[in-house]
């Protein structure tokens, strides 16, 4: 088998692999490297497994409150071990689904930790033995890991970070989430609704800080509700693991600080880029706090290098690297795909209430010198919601006064996650309010209250 190629992927996650499946499509002879499991992170540790997680979580608590439905269900109980395994199980079969689509899209796939050694050319190690492959182009997309504290390194038993989490050697009883990212507030919320106590500890001063102000409000008080404990304006000073659980000194809000005592600790502050021992000094590629500089057709600072996903720029989100994995094979195969806007790039948190959003926030569009008409219809006044017992929530729209232009979506509530992508579409088209208020939108949905949130904006909300 000859290692030479067209274009060579290195890494596997939904940027590399969704790349490699374009750059055949477009008749590339076309290889991917990966050290660990076909899928990356996202299928087989991230995306897909904690929705797996989630999803029992959420029929867990449907089952808690059977009687709000009208019916019952006694001697309700939770096999964490059973409800783990049914998480792996989903990631195995996704796995096995990107291993069946390089077959079938004729990628080979060459196993092992990938490092470029020149120009279009990229050695794989596995088992101590060392192939070179060569490639007039490559493609980064090594994605990246999560963060340790400097202070309290995870340790994988009372000390965890996502990977643990996922697959944990027993229930929490007193957990605490230190970071209230998305990845951060959905473990909070798998633990708390599977009947763990649960804090949270954000050195913002707001748990989701990304979102709308509005929206991280709504959030903090309905996990309130739920029994959480959320601390914001906070620093955790020192994390110990003390054979038993974990010892945490807080400073709060108020400078002051105390020390609590939980049985495990979730760290989620972010992530680091897998940019070590690649080879990016071979060739003098950029990067910028370790993320790879990329340009709007996701080209590197070396010439035929292009780098996709979490190795690059924000926002670290796996549709965004699919996205950009399709741009940069598109640009490989001589053709002229559109650039990435970040803002057109929705973003979706899986908490309960779940979150999404896209474009600017009402603060930040007003940062930028926007005249604005502003938006928000609630859940309680849509048939369907109230149907649904889900009747928690808002949907939040913004646009720019002069033009009609949406500038922002920002909702919370039952399955917005599953709704965004209709504001997605509109701001890609650069949709108008006059559009969307022309929008017949079907009864009785969810997704009504987009229609009423425009609407609102501009004075001729129906139903509120």
């Amino acid at each position: 088998m000859s290692n030479s190629y067209d274009l060579i992927v290195l890494g596997s996650g939904p940027g590399g692999y969704v790349a490699a499946i374009r750059a055949a499509q477009l008749g590339l002879k076309t290889a991917i490297v990966e050290r660990e499991n076909l899928g990356g992170i996202c299928l087989n540790w991230g995306c897909i497994p904690t929705k797996a997680l989630l999803r029992s979580a959420e029929i867990y608590h449907y089952m808690q409150h059977a009687g709000d439905y009208g019916l019952a269900a006694d001697k309700i109980s939770a096999d964490l071990e059973a409800v783990v395994k049914r998480s792996r199980g989903v990631a195995k079969q996704l796995n096995q689904g990107v291993t069946h689509l390089m077959k079938k899209n004729k990628i080979t796939v060459h196993m092992g930790d990938g490092k470029l050694i020149g120009k279009g050319k990229l050695s794989v190690t596995k088992d101590g033995k060392t192939e070179e492959l060569t490639a007039k182009d490559i493609i980064i997309a090594t994605g990246a890991r999560a963060r340790d504290l400097p202070f309290a390194p995870a340790d994988g038993k009372r000390i965890w970070t996502y990977r643990t989490a996922m697959t944990p050697p027993e229930m929490p009883k007193k957990l605490l989430v230190i970071g209230s990212g998305a990845i951060g507030i959905e473990f909070a919320s798998f633990y708390n609704d599977m009947g763990c106590n649960v804090t949270v500890v954000e050195m913002m001063d707001r748990i989701v800080p990304v979102e709308d102000a509005e929206v991280s409000a709504f959030l903090e008080k309905s996990l309130t509700k739920q029994g959480m404990t959320i601390h914001t304006s906070a620093g955790l000073e020192k994390l110990e693991n003390t054979g038993k659980g974990v010892k945490a000194a807080i400073k709060g809000k108020d400078g002051k600080v105390t020390s609590s005592e939980f049985t495990h600790a979730i760290v989620a502050i972010g992530i680091v880029p897998n940019t070590e021992d690649i080879g990016l000094e071979a060739l003098g590629i950029k990067t910028d706090r370790g993320h790879i500089v990329t340009n709007g057709k996701c080209q590197t600072s070396a010439a035929n290098v292009y780098a996709i996903g979490d190795v690059t720029q924000p926002p670290w989100l796996a549709h965004k690297a699919s996205h950009e994995g399709v741009i940069a094979v598109e640009a490989i195969a001589g053709g002229h795909p559109h650039e990435m806007d970040p803002l057109n790039i929705p973003g979706c948190t899986y908490c309960h209430p779940q979150i999404a959003s896209v474009g600017l926030t009402e603060a930040k569009a007003k940062e930028a010198g926007y005249e604005l008409k502003v938006g928000n219809f609630p859940f309680i006044g849509n048939g369907k919601a109230i149907a649904l017992g889900e009747a928690e929530g808002f949907i939040k729209t913004v646009f720019d006064a002069k033009t009609g232009e949406l500038l922002g979506a920002h909702m919370i509530g039952a399955e917005v996650t599953e709704l965004i992508q209709g504001y997605t579409v509109g701001k890609t088209l650069e949709t108008t309010e006059e559009e969307l208020g022309n929008t017949v939108f079907p009864h009785p949905t969810l997704s009504e209250m987009m229609h009423e949130s425009v609407l609102s904006a501009y004075g001729k909300a129906l139903h509120i």
